[in-house]
């Protein structure tokens, strides 16, 4: 019998997951449907629903003063709508036969039994956290909750000693590194890599080390964490690489993020090469007709190279949760996939990036040509034109665009979306030399930094062929 003849004509709308993705799908679908015909209940273990974790930092740093001000819509809003939405209780097991979920209160342990008809993943993502000697003491922080942004500023708070350590140099370790500046410590930024941003070519990171230098940040690279040394009260005091030890009052994970998909794997949902859940253009777990997934916890189309990819992105997850409210609620919506475009600060310094870096399209067997080029926000002679630099490739013999990356300061970082427009178009860097962008002397030169480098990468294309 389905779970929804047992209630009447009423079906039940399971969520697991309060934050983007989830909270979005239900509340699409209650657009969709009223109370009347269908039941929604959202189990989230933490204390807070649909929040912006990319935030976060600049909570941290004091740039946005009040915590709530990143909560886009409370419980109680959501309650106001009718969502059964239920903090600090955390979904231990998927039984897909059964249609049912088994959930547990995080205070008080108890564990219950919640059947449904439809069911949405939203697990989102965690924090990679090697299992090192000391990854565990006090004062070690990853950030990718409010409840996470809370126990850091707690700890500042207690800590006397003024040098902290981030550990990684992707998007949550630079900017966890500005707002440690800004808040007056002392700052280490350790990294594996060759250069900080992996995101970027290693000619562009370049750019970002030497302006993260220049602000006072001390940048140790090709470095590997080997451990995390504690004082006698157990909290930490030092991290350590094979080649020496860095002092640190607090130490902030940035490492980066891997699916949250261990209940699916523990129900025999299909997952990717990267970890996350696999689902067809309207975000239905493959296989699955009655259980769709989104946000962090998926893996989505790269529309340029033409594989699979995981990408945890805010931007992603809202327009996932808004594609399977669509479904549950009896409409229809798809996703058609993503070009990989990012921006990012740490303090002045802008920093994008849209489609491919030179090892992904060698990855994936393009052949291409890359062009740099260097220019300014404004035009020249206009007061504060700052300077910014462009990398682009495009693919030989067609003139295709394959990604574009760039570095400067301000009026540089959403400048990439030109470029990510042009990808999803599917445009040649010839056809965008004839882009009619905007121009007056405050805003761009009278060739936009992104259409420059198209020229050159036009000539570079025409000079093959």
């Amino acid at each position: 019998m389905n779970m929804s003849d047992a209630r009447g004509a009423r079906e039940r709308l399971v969520v697991i997951g309060g934050d983007a993705a989830g909270m979005s799908a239900a509340s699409r679908a209650r657009r969709l449907k009223g109370p009347d015909e269908l039941e929604i209940v959202a189990f989230e273990r933490g204390h807070f629903t649909s929040f912006s974790a990319c935030g976060i930092p600049y909570w941290v740093s004091g740039d946005v003063p009040d915590r709530d001000r990143l909560i886009a819509r409370t419980a109680e809003e959501h309650r106001a709508r009718d969502i059964d939405l239920r903090l600090r209780t955390e979904v231990t097991e998927l039984d897909l036969d059964r249609g049912r979920v088994r959930a547990r209160d995080v205070e008080s342990g108890a564990e219950s039994w919640t059947s449904y008809d439809k069911l949405v993943i939203a697990t989102g993502a965690r924090p990679v956290r090697p299992e090192l000697p000391g990854m565990d003491a006090p004062g070690v922080h990853g950030v990718q909750t409010l409840d996470d942004g809370q126990a850091l500023l707690d700890t500042l708070s207690r800590t006397r000693g003024r040098r902290a350590v981030v550990v990684g140099a992707g998007y949550i370790g630079v900017e966890m590194a500005e707002a440690m500046i800004k808040r007056g410590y002392e700052v280490t930024v350790v990294n594996r890599g060759e250069e900080p941003m992996a995101t970027l070519d290693p000619d562009m990171g370049r750019l970002v080390r030497k302006a993260m230098e220049g602000m006072g940040i001390t940048m140790v690279n090709g470095a590997e964490v080997t451990g995390l040394l504690t004082g006698d009260d157990g909290g930490v005091r030092a991290v350590a690489t094979e080649d020496a030890a860095y002092p640190a009052d607090v130490v902030v994970l940035g490492i980066g993020v891997r699916p949250e998909t261990s209940l699916a794997r523990a129900a025999g949902l299909p997952l990717g090469k990267y970890g996350g859940l696999l689902t067809d253009r309207a975000m239905r777990v493959r296989g699955h007709e009655n259980v769709w997934a989104g946000g962090d916890c998926v893996e989505v189309l790269d529309l340029v190279s033409g594989q699979q990819r995981h990408i945890p992105l805010g931007t992603h997850a809202n327009k996932h949760g808004q594609i399977i409210g669509a479904g549950v609620g009896g409409g229809y919506a798809t996703f058609p996939g993503v070009v990989g475009t990012a921006v990012s600060k740490v303090c002045d310094l802008e920093i994008a990036r849209t489609g491919l870096r030179e090892k992904d399209a060698r990855r994936v067997g393009l052949r291409f040509e890359a062009v740099t080029i260097e220019s300014t926000s404004r035009a020249g002679y206009y007061p504060d034109a700052a300077p910014m630099t462009v990398k682009m490739l495009a693919e030989l013999r067609t003139g295709r665009l394959l990604g574009v990356q760039i570095v400067g300061r301000e009026g540089a970082g959403k400048r990439v979306d030109v470029a990510a427009v042009a990808l999803t178009a599917g445009m040649t860097v010839e056809q965008m030399t004839a882009l009619d962008l905007g121009y007056a002397p405050p805003f761009s030169p009278v060739w936009d930094p992104v259409l420059v480098a198209a020229r050159k990468a036009a000539a570079k294309i025409r000079a093959t062929v």
